[in-house]
């Protein structure tokens, strides 16, 4: 059984994985910096990646249980 994104869905993991990445790349900044306590455009971005995975079923790598 295959399982197809809606074109919502597809948007919300697009958004998502844009969330995460600039978390990421925030992270390795601030690491580089020698940042090693969470800032708050640490706080800011790791909120938002958060509320973007809520958007997105578990089987397409989110949070959101059930579709």
């Amino acid at each position: 059984m295959g399982w197809k994104k809606t074109t919502e869905e597809k948007l919300a993991v697009a958004e998502m994985k844009a969330a995460d990445k600039a978390l990421h790349e925030n992270s390795d900044r601030e690491y580089r910096a020698g940042i090693r306590e969470e800032t708050p455009e640490y706080q800011r971005l790791n909120r938002a990646a958060n509320e973007a995975a809520a958007k997105v079923p578990r089987i397409f790598g989110g949070t959101k249980r059930g579709r």
